[in-house]
């Protein structure tokens, strides 16, 4: 028996051999398609080459792509577990022509394939063709050789295949194996077709037509070839049964579920085994390629899945958590053909266990809800929309959870009441916000989120992507189209443009699209916290709501701002590591040129602790150990020992990045949503420029990393070069020189102050007022000078040695610099009870244009501003003085 791994390997090798690209599976979110949330068919990735909006380096292309159904147009969720053939996650083989080959390689390549390499009875082969398509009719005979009556012409659009309204389209031709008399049904295009005897297996498309409107059809210059078979379908063939979940691979991650479960696989359980093996492969390849639970978009579908999976292993009884324990069935199954399992499979393990034990928290109150409502109702009764809203809105139930719970009962559900209810939920949110203050005119914001949902964040994994514009914004304004010139809002389903929040600034970067359409985006902002409202000014063409866009992210700036984010991270650990624990992140900027960091902390830092807090940054930085991101509760994050960003608002689940080691665990842990390196190393450096204060007990330090970070060091080099040249010494000889000249300075300046302060006592001190002898002023002593030049923290001084030589009496110094005068009094103590040196201060200071003066009652000193009055200032004592 071949085995699923055999017959892809089979497939891949035999267009191989004949001229193919054997194309890797792209990642299940489809960079090139903006209107798909998921990949769900081969030729996904290769759209832009068969529309010739991308070129590739050759003609034709052989590639096994993973597809997940699951939403939207293609939901086949509700019937997984319950069919032969429904899966949510499958493979499409397909091979490609790109104006290479046409219909009859195409068709020579299917038949060879089946009948002579894979050994498949021709008789038990059917093909379809669409009802006027005579040339694909007529090589079927020529080329299989089989009887008219099973090559069934087709007239409806089930063998008619177009990529859109317009564009590349052409008809199908599909062939089906009989799987025999004994399985109910009868051939396509008969009225018994929806039968399980005929399995549709191979899907040829003919792009041979563009399509340029209503009714205006005209020849592909170069007609391309479309292929796509499922995996799970062509191995069931041939291994010999009818249903897919019989096959080997299937069987395996069964046969491992009932083991763990310690249930039979077969009868009441059956269902149950085979929701868990399909909702893992989905669960396992969503994570790898970038997807983790969440409450929208992308990341709801897959927590839908995960949680429909959960819940049936509920059913069987497990009374531990499950599904992570599968993985390693799973890439033992598929690890070698997808390595993306392999790389990926202690994350998967990890989401998968901490949302099956988030989920089982809330799973029983949920269901004892559930069964006290139905405990009356009777087959066919319908559960009211609000007891399902409500069990959505408690306990995290997705809708569809609650229906497919209740459809073993032969219950339905209130879909009306349900949604009823969710829009009376919006608008009392909506309420509720207008009365916080923001402005009303902002309520625009919930009028497009109501009505678009949120946007779908990409640039975790992805600097670019495609986006389908949801609406325009001008002028605080919904608009239809904006042209040339305009300064608009642009709103899309999803982007790769990060909005600004949780310190870290918004991208910038460019958007293209049809018709020569080019716009500038300066800023991305996210209001409500769930919008990106890109800030475009349209430089060439126009945009309407609906277009299609290109958008692509300012990569060098976002490399810049992830570097700058993951090492405020670094910095906050390292800070509490030499500072204390007490140490708690008070905001922070991050810019694409700097960040900005501010930290709880009593007192400045010390040069060792900051050359210690950067020395640890910087040896993480060196360590390059990968960032890893997960998903958990805000009360797990925090109970892993995750630290909370001030001022952020989480909701049920949290991004937890964990960075850098240190004996052998997490070095840095931390809640965040914002972009990251992939590897510390890719920081490269950082360089603390600045300690300061920002508050009482707030410190703030700036700093930069990377290129900015080497540019500041040898601009700082230079200038240590530049003084070096100056002091005629080599670098490392400057700060020896630089002390030296210091203390020569400090010398110099001492020997100044001495000799001014002798010739001020001298009586030689430039004054004037004459000489410095005392006189008699009644029965007091008193000396009264003004000393041009001198530094006026030299006065106390002078003022002191004056007293002492005074022994009894009052002496009165005034230094005028720059035009200000500076007046201080002393009186010796003996004279204190009768003379006060404040008031003697204040009587000088008023004279010179001043206010005030302080001091003891023995020493006193003020200031003025008119230094030329600075002898009435002398008067003005000597009068106090005579009384």
């Amino acid at each position: 028996m071949q085995t699923t791994n055999d017959i892809r390997r089979s497939f891949l090798d035999y267009f191989g051999e004949k001229g193919h690209e054997i194309v890797p599976s792209a990642p299940l979110i489809p960079y090139n398609d903006p209107t798909l949330m998921f990949i769900n068919a081969g030729m996904v990735p290769f759209k832009n080459i068969f529309t010739g909006t991308e070129t590739s380096s050759y003609t034709t292309a052989t590639s096994s792509q993973k597809c997940v159904r699951a939403g939207g147009k293609h939901n086949d969720l509700d019937n997984v577990g319950y069919t032969a053939r429904h899966h949510t996650f499958f493979e499409m083989l397909g091979n490609f022509s790109f104006g290479d080959y046409f219909k009859e390689q195409a068709i020579h390549n299917a038949w060879e394939l089946i009948t002579k390499v894979w050994g498949i009875a021709p008789d038990r082969l059917t093909v379809t063709v669409y009802h006027t398509d005579d040339e694909a009719f007529d090589l079927w005979r020529k080329i299989a050789g089989l009887p008219e009556e099973r090559i069934i012409r087709i007239a409806t659009n089930d063998n008619f295949w177009s990529m859109g309204d317009t564009g590349p389209c052409g008809p199908c031709s599909e062939i089906f194996y009989d799987h025999g008399a004994h399985i109910a049904g009868g051939p396509p295009g008969s009225p018994d077709e929806d039968g399980d005897r005929f399995v549709e297996i191979w899907n040829l498309v003919f792009m041979q037509y563009d399509q340029r409107g209503e009714g205006d059809r005209i020849d592909l210059p170069k007609p391309s070839i479309d292929t796509g078979m499922g995996l799970e379908r062509i191995a069931a063939v041939m291994q010999g049964v009818h249903d897919n979940y019989d096959t080997d691979l299937f069987k395996a991650l069964i046969a491992q579920s009932g083991t763990l479960t310690e249930t039979a696989t077969t009868g009441d359980n059956q269902a149950s085994h085979r929701v868990i093996a399909d909702h893992l492969r989905a669960s396992s390849f969503l994570v790898a390629d970038g997807v983790l639970p969440a409450n929208e978009g992308r990341g709801y579908v897959l927590r839908r899945i995960m949680r429909r999976a959960m819940r049936h292993a509920h059913i069987l009884g497990a009374q531990d958590p499950l599904m992570h324990r599968l993985v390693g069935a799973l890439t033992g199954e598929m690890g070698n053909a997808f390595p993306e399992l392999i790389r990926a499979k202690p994350l998967i393990e990890e989401t998968l266990e901490r949302e099956e034990i988030n989920f089982r928290r809330t799973l029983a109150n949920g269901l004892k809800l559930l069964d006290a409502e139905i405990a009356e109702m009777d087959s066919g009764d319908i559960l009211p929309g609000a007891t399902a809203f409500k069990l959505y809105d408690t306990f995290g139930f997705p809708y569809d959870l609650t229906e497919d719970a209740l459809r073993a009962k032969s219950l339905g559900v209130d879909r009306a009441g349900f949604d009823a209810a969710m829009a009376e939920q919006k608008a009392a949110a909506r309420a509720a916000w207008k009365g916080s203050g923001d402005q009303a005119s902002e309520s625009i914001w919930f009028d497009i989120v109501d009505r678009e949902g949120a946007t779908e964040f990409t640039g975790y994994t992805s600097e670019e992507g495609e986006g389908v514009i949801i609406a325009l914004v001008k002028d605080g304004d919904e608009i239809e189209s904006a042209t040339r010139g305009d300064e608009v809002i642009i709103l899309t389903n999803q982007t790769p443009f990060y909005g600004e929040s949780g310190g870290q600034m918004g991208d910038s970067g460019t958007v293209t699209g049809a018709d020569d359409l080019k716009a500038d985006i300066s800023d991305t902002s996210k209001p409500l916290g769930r919008l990106h409202a890109h800030h475009a000014k349209i430089t060439s063409g126009s945009m309407s709501v609906g277009d299609s866009i290109h958008l692509t992210v300012d990569a060098l700036r976002r490399t810049q701002l992830r570097a700058n984010h993951s090492a405020t991270h670094l910095l906050h650990k390292a800070l509490r590591h030499h500072l204390g624990e007490h140490v708690t992140q008070k905001g922070s900027l991050v810019a694409p040129d700097r960040l900005r960091f501010d930290f709880s902390h009593p007192s400045s830092l010390t040069d060792d602790e900051l050359k210690a807090v950067e020395s640890d940054v910087n040896a993480q930085i060196r360590g390059n150990s990968s960032v890893v991101t997960r998903l958990m509760s805000p009360d797990d994050a925090v109970a892993a020992g995750a630290l909370a960003l001030f001022g952020e608002k989480y909701g049920d689940e949290v991004r937890v990045l964990s960075m850098g080691s240190e004996d052998n665990i997490d070095y840095s842990v931390e809640l965040c949503g914002g972009t990251h390196v992939n590897a510390l190393g890719d920081i490269g450096l950082m360089v603390m420029i600045s300690e300061s204060a920002v508050s009482s007990g707030v410190r703030r330090i700036e700093a930069l990393t990377g290129e900015a970070a080497r540019l500041w060091l040898m601009d700082r080099d230079n200038k240590l070069k530049m003084i070096a040249a100056s002091l005629k010494a080599s670098p490392d000889e400057a700060a020896e020189r630089v002390a030296m000249l210091v203390e020569e300075r400090k010398k110099l300046d001492r020997e100044l102050a001495e000799a001014k302060k002798a010739l001020a006592l001298a009586g030689d001190g430039g004054g004037t007022s004459g000489a410095a002898e005392s006189e008699q002023i009644g029965d007091v002593s008193f000396v009264g000078q003004v000393i041009n030049g001198l530094n006026p923290k030299e006065l106390r001084g002078i003022v002191d040695d004056s007293k002492k030589t005074l022994s009894s009496g009052v002496s009165a110094l005034i230094a005028v610099n720059d035009g200000r005068a500076t007046v201080a009094v002393g009186v010796t103590a003996d004279l204190t009870d009768r003379w006060n040196a404040v008031e003697l201060v204040q009587a000088g200071v008023a004279a010179v244009g001043g206010k005030g003066g302080g001091g003891r009652p023995d020493m006193a000193q003020g200031g003025g501003p008119d230094g030329a009055k600075a002898e009435d200032a002398i008067a003005a004592i000597r009068t106090v003085l005579a009384g």
